[in-house]
């Protein structure tokens, strides 16, 4: 059986394009929506990266903990946010291949929009059956795409909920 590279969530979000690429674009931000992530070190954590930007992202699941590097290839505010994951390690990312491709999609849709997020498998060079064995390994006993699944889809209603909710009009008293 092939195995699945890529994975593509999307939701409706009720706010602008414009608004939901501002949270994305912001690395440092992604552990407020993310099961896995936890934030990311960036020179200036309070400006939408732009293409070319080298990131430590933090990662922990369930007691493991590591960091990756990652490099953002497509900063379009608005349209299209993607980075790679190219080095990873414990604390630092020592480690360097290539390991996975991150993009969001963000399409006006009235007055919301509809971001689609996806996790591209960039260990291409791999066998099947040995991206299988560490894949089981790691997540207990999925492939890391069906895995990816699950994250993506809390990651996405997350993200929904608190720009929802931030949008929300005050109660009058």
């Amino acid at each position: 059986m092939p195995r699945t590279l890529t994975v593509t969530r999307s939701i409706l979000v009720k706010a602008s394009p414009s608004s939901v690429y501002a949270e994305i674009a912001r690395p440092a931000r992604m552990g407020r929506w993310s099961p896995e992530n936890l934030g990311a070190t960036v020179p200036r954590p309070d400006e939408p990266a732009q293409v070319g930007l080298v990131f430590e992202g933090h990662n922990k699941r369930g007691p493991f903990r590591w960091t990756t590097r990652c490099t953002v290839i497509a900063a379009e505010p608005g349209r299209r946010f993607a980075f790679r994951v190219h080095a990873i390690g414990l604390k630092r990312p020592r480690l360097r291949a290539p390991i996975a491709t991150w993009e969001y999609r963000f399409t006006e849709q009235g007055d919301a929009t509809r971001v689609t997020e996806s996790w591209t498998d960039d260990r291409r060079s791999w066998p099947t059956l040995l991206a299988n064995a560490f894949d089981f390994a790691v997540t207990g006993g999925k492939t890391f795409a069906a895995f990816q699944v699950g994250n993506i889809d809390r990651t996405l209603r997350n993200l929904k909920r608190e720009l929802e909710t931030d949008r929300a009009p005050e109660p009058h008293s």
